[in-house]
This record gives structure tokens, C-alpha cells and sequence, in this order.
């Protein structure tokens, strides 16, 4: 068995241990459904309500990847822009750093003012949040060509941009790739963040309404299903990472060679 054959095993051990651990105790305490549902309880319930959950899970998978999208491709043109210029580095630095502060919940009610519930909300939030991770990555990977190389090139009559394009935008990939990961995670933080406050679909409605309802099973299903989506997705990006910068990578993430 090879070693990232068994760190797959034991994270998959880990996982069913835990899983295990959740049932038993709760039998063994008597813990009520209304406090924390069992997991064969709540494997039941996203069964049986599987149907309904559909429609709401490819809501927020959409809102998710579109504002994701959005988010990558705005963070790759301002992490290149503050990248690559001192004065724009010393501008809009400071400015994204404070506008990556403030709590993105509170961004939510004036997307909702100006846009109205729905979709539009989750979107945008999903892209703001997963932004400053591309830009601050994309800024650091350019940051560190050295200037040595670059004054080698410029000798040797590359350009501006033909330095970019093969030396500072190759080195900047096992960052991307790496902001990328990070980015996913908060892009469903963001967009499942708006469907609680400001939408009829989404597993953050659901959640938010089964709460309500008392209906804990339903609540947990709803964090079963978002789990999975961020695992699959991470994992997706960590095999792209796997095949583009291979020569950069431990090869000890989820998905591996």
C-alpha cells in the first residue's frame, strides 16, 4: 500500500469513527432527535427528502460557482494589477484589506436593498468573500520573481509582459491553485450566508426554514449535503492542482495522482 493509499484510509476511517462515535453516543445518552439527530436519522431524512432537497441543492451550486467564477476572475485581474505595480500595491492594498474586514453578513442587507431578494444577493456575496484569497495569492506569487531574473530578461530584450506571461504568471500557479481551495469553501459560506437572509431557494432556505419548524434532521441533512459539495469541489481543484504544478505540490491533498 502506497502512502497516500493509506493517509486515504485513515481519513476515511476517520471519518466512519466519527460518524460511529456520533450514533453511539447518542443511543448510549439517550440524546433527544430535537438536540442532535443520530446520523442513520439524518441519512434517512436526506433519502426521503432527497427529491425536494434537489432543486434547492442546484440553486445553491449555481449561486455557488457563478459568484465563485465572478470572484476568480475580478481576484486575477487585481491580484496582476497590485502584483506587478508598486503604486497599485500601495493604493489598493490598504483599501482591500479594510473592505476584506468588515463581516460579510453585513454586506448582505445592502445587495438585498439594491438588488431585492433572490439570487442576485447570494452571488454577489459569494463573490465578494472568496475575492481577497485570489488577490492576496495572485499578489504574492508575482511578488516573488526575482528581480534578478527580471533584470536577465529585460537584458535580454524581454518585455514587461513577455515576463509576465512566462516567468511570473507560471511561478504564481501553486498560489492559485491554493487560493482556489480556500475560495470554493468561502464561496458557499457566502452564498448559503445570503439564502438564510434574503431567499426562497437554497439549502440555506431550507435550513433556515426546517429550523423553524423544529425539523434538527432536515437541518442536518442540510449540512451533509453542503459538506459534500465543498469536499467534491475542493477535491476537484486539488486533482487540477495535482496535473497544472505537480512539481509544487506534496502531493498529500485529497486528491493525488
Amino acid at each position: 500500500m502506497t502512502e497516500s493509499s493509506k493517509i486515504r484510509f485513515m481519513s476515511f476511517s476517520l471519518i466512519v469513527g466519527f460518524f460511529l462515535m456520533w450514533e453511539v453516543l447518542c443511543i448510549i445518552l439517550n440524546v433527544s432527535d430535537l438536540i442532535l439527530p443520530r446520523p442513520s436519522e439524518i441519512i434517512v431524512t436526506l433519502w426521503t427528502r432527497f427529491p425536494v432537497l434537489w432543486p434547492h441543492i442546484l440553486q445553491t451550486l449555481y449561486s455557488t460557482l457563478t459568484g465563485f467564477v465572478l470572484g476568480v476572475g475580478i481576484g486575477v485581474a487585481l491580484g496582476v494589477l497590485i502584483g506587478t505595480s508598486r503604486v497599485a500595491y500601495g493604493v489598493a492594498y490598504p483599501l482591500l484589506v479594510g473592505f476584506s474586514s468588515i463581516p460579510k453578513v453585513a454586506v448582505v442587507p445592502i445587495f438585498v436593498l439594491w438588488f431585492g431578494s433572490g439570487t442576485t444577493p447570494a452571488i454577489l456575496t459569494a463573490m465578494v468573500i472568496c475575492l481577497f484569497p485570489i488577490v492576496v495569492n495572485i499578489s504574492t506569487g508575482l511578488a516573488t520573481t526575482e528581480p534578478d531574473l527580471e533584470d536577465v530578461l529585460k537584458t535580454l530584450g524581454a518585455s514587461k509582459r513577455e515576463i509576465l506571461w512566462n516567468v511570473g504568471l507560471p511561478r504564481t500557479m501553486p498560489y492559485f491553485f491554493a487560493s482556489l481551495k480556500v475560495a470554493i469553501t468561502l464561496s458557499f459560506v457566502g452564498a448559503v450566508l445570503s439564502e438564510t437572509v434574503a431567499s426562497n431557494r437554497g439549502i440555506g432556505n431550507v435550513m433556515m426554514t426546517a429550523s423553524s419548524n423544529f425539523q434538527v434532521s432536515l437541518v442536518f441533512a442540510g449540512l451533509i449535503v453542503l459538506a459534500l459539495m465543498g469536499v467534491a469541489l475542493y477535491a476537484f481543484f486539488s486533482f487540477l492542482e495535482s496535473r497544472v504544478t505537480g512539481w509544487a505540490t506534496r502531493g498529500n491533498d485529497i486528491a493525488v495522482s
